[in-house]
Order: C-alpha cells, then sequence, then structure tokens
C-alpha cells in the first residue's frame, strides 16, 4: 500500500536551514505527483510546493519562493524539501503527499499523506 514517511523536521534559529525527506513505498515514484503542504497551530493546511512525475516540473507557494527548492530521487523513492533562509512564520507541521491527478497546492485533492514532521523556527 501507499506509504509517505517525513522527517527532518527540527528546532532552527531564524535565517537557517533545513532539509526535509519523504521517503515513499507501495507505488512508483517517478509517475505519481509529491505535494509538501504545511499546517500551523490554528490555521489551515497550505500548500508549500509540488513537483511533477516526469518532467520535474516544480510549483512553489509565493511564501516560499527563492527560499525553498523542492526535488526528487526516484532511484531512492525519496522527495526532499530543501528550506533555506528560515523564518518564524515558517513553523509548522509538514506533510507530503501524493495521489492527485495533477501538480497543485490544492490539498484536497491529495489522497494519501504522511504523518508529517515538526519544523519550528525561533531564537
Amino acid at each position: 500500500h501507499v506509504q509517505l514517511v517525513e522527517s527532518g523536521g527540527a528546532l532552527v534559529q531564524p535565517g537557517g536551514s533545513l532539509r526535509l525527506s519523504c521517503a515513499t513505498s507501495g507505488f512508483p515514484l517517478n509517475g505519481y505527483v509529491i505535494g509538501w503542504f504545511r499546517q500551523a497551530p490554528g490555521k489551515e493546511r497550505e500548500g508549500v510546493s509540488c513537483i511533477t512525475p516526469s518532467d520535474g516540473g516544480t510549483v512553489y507557494a509565493d511564501s516560499v519562493k527563492g527560499r525553498f527548492t523542492i526535488a526528487r530521487d526516484n532511484a531512492n523513492n525519496t522527495v526532499y524539501l530543501h528550506m533555506n533562509s528560515l523564518k518564524p512564520e515558517d513553523t509548522a507541521v509538514y506533510y507530503c503527499a501524493t495521489d492527485a491527478p495533477q501538480c497543485t497546492l490544492y490539498a484536497p485533492v491529495f489522497i494519501s499523506w504522511g504523518q508529517g514532521t515538526q519544523v519550528t523556527v525561533s531564537s
């Protein structure tokens, strides 16, 4: 069955960097859209980034453009989210998701989700 496991979340100071990983199993990664989402306390889940299965096309939320980079390693069934210049407002639980008809930042169209990893940006 489809399984997604996020890791790499941590407490980091403003301006710092983190790399989140989404390890996948149960499906051929090179045929599926992967999205990263985040949810802060008291807020709705929001789309962060998405990557297409074939040509590696990407989509980013305006709030993270130029700071975050999504990348996929199909050979190792893993998708990464490289996060630089982190800000306190990036604090959230980060989730990866798959099984969506297209690359989008709209969470409801994604069917399969991981359990999330906590990112806290604070001094």
